[in-house]
């Protein structure tokens, strides 16, 4: 068995899962504040150095997990492992936000698109040199990426 334990928790506007942003660049400006537990902050350590984190954590609010769903901007079902649903057999998401400051154990990041209470599992430093890769296929979000900004959770992934 693998077990995680969480590092801290997520403070965001979105109470439940309907109505959320499904990712984060159709969150642009939304805040949130991470709140990291007192024996981790030794940790934050130089992190006000970077412009964005890549926040790690557990899909607290999620449903049990289908191989085959019908994720938010297709109507079609696509393989679990070719869509973002937050409904996986590990139930681990992903988000890169801005980082605006640094307040002891409390990070003010922007552009969340995570629920309130969500379990921190994990934070890496975005370096753009590391992260960034231009020209790849997007498989079908080619067709469908033209509605993110419109497009917000519906529940269908939720307890």
């Amino acid at each position: 068995m693998i077990s995680y334990k969480p590092i801290g928790i997520i403070k965001s506007p979105f109470k439940e899962p309907k109505g959320t942003p499904i990712q984060p660049t159709a969150a642009k400006g939304i805040a949130g504040v991470i709140e990291i537990y007192p024996e981790y902050m030794d940790g934050l350590k130089d992190i006000e150095g970077f412009s964005y984190l890549i926040l790690i954590y557990h899909f607290h609010l999620a449903k049990e997990s289908a191989l085959l769903v019908n994720p938010f901007l297709d109507n079609e079902a696509h393989g679990i492992f070719a869509t973002r649903s937050p409904s996986r057999p590990n139930s681990i998401g992903f988000s890169v936000v801005r980082l605006t400051r640094v307040e002891q154990n409390k990070l003010h990041v922007q552009d969340v698109d995570i629920i309130d209470e969500t379990p921190v599992l994990d934070i890496k430093p975005y370096v753009a040199e590391f992260d960034v890769r231009e020209g790849g296929k997007i498989g079908w979000f080619e067709k469908n990426v033209h509605k993110l900004s419109v497009t917000k959770d519906d529940g269908r992934f939720a307890n």
